[in-house]
């Protein structure tokens, strides 16, 4: 089965770096979309980036500019840079992962926190 690991996440000072990885830890499907999702308390979850197996990404508004996802499929890992981190950016940050053709599978991690201090 499908077991999504996040890594990476941490406390950093506004303006700085930190980069975010995923692993399917049993490497048994090939994704067609990785991405990542952000909660913080008390607000909804949302879309951060998200990239296909093709290469397209689609990034938040939020964050495009700053953060870069990437992904090696044949590993089943996608990775986020994330540069000039803001406050705002402080969440869980969650791997998603979905699969399928006319039935789609999704499948979440349990996330990594990742703390921006002023």
């Amino acid at each position: 089965q499908v077991q999504l690991v996040e890594s990476g996440g941490g406390l950093v000072q506004a303006g700085g770096s930190l980069r975010l990885s995923c692993k399917d830890s049993r490497s048994i499907f090939s994704f067609n979309v990785m991405g990542w999702y952000r909660q913080a308390p008390g607000k909804q979850r949302e879309l951060v980036a998200t990239i296909t197996s093709a290469g397209g990404t689609n990034y938040a508004d939020s964050v495009k500019g700053r953060f870069t996802i990437s992904r090696d499929s044949a590993k089943n890992t996608v990775y986020l840079e994330m540069n000039s981190l803001k406050p705002e950016d402080t969440a869980v940050y969650s791997c998603n992962a979905k699969r399928g053709t006319s039935i789609m599978y999704d499948y979440w991690g349990r996330g990594t926190q990742v703390t921006v201090s002023s």
